[in-house]
């Protein structure tokens, strides 16, 4: 059986990676499909849109949940976060 391809971005349409859940996480998934362009608009707009409404210097990334297809932010403090867990 082929392996699933990965989605690609609703923002800038580049492919996701697979990104692995941390252990300790609340969330069952064991990864999910996220964008690390660090130039797509949702990403390079976060850290404007954060300062804002949160006054917070973060962003976030998209991320898909394989199971259900959804997509959400998934908060991100530097342009280099959560790349280590990047599996795929």
């Amino acid at each position: 059986m082929a392996e699933k391809k990965a989605p690609l971005c609703p923002h800038c349409g580049q492919e996701m990676k697979k990104w692995r859940v941390p252990i300790a996480s609340t969330w069952p998934n064991e990864f999910f499909y996220v964008c690390f362009n660090d130039e797509c608009p949702y990403f390079v707009q976060g850290w404007e849109r954060m300062w804002e409404q949160q006054a917070t210097r973060a962003s976030y990334r998209c991320r898909i949940d394989p199971d259900t297809g959804k997509s959400a932010p998934l908060p991100v403090w530097s342009y280099d976060a959560l790349k280590d867990d990047i599996i795929e």
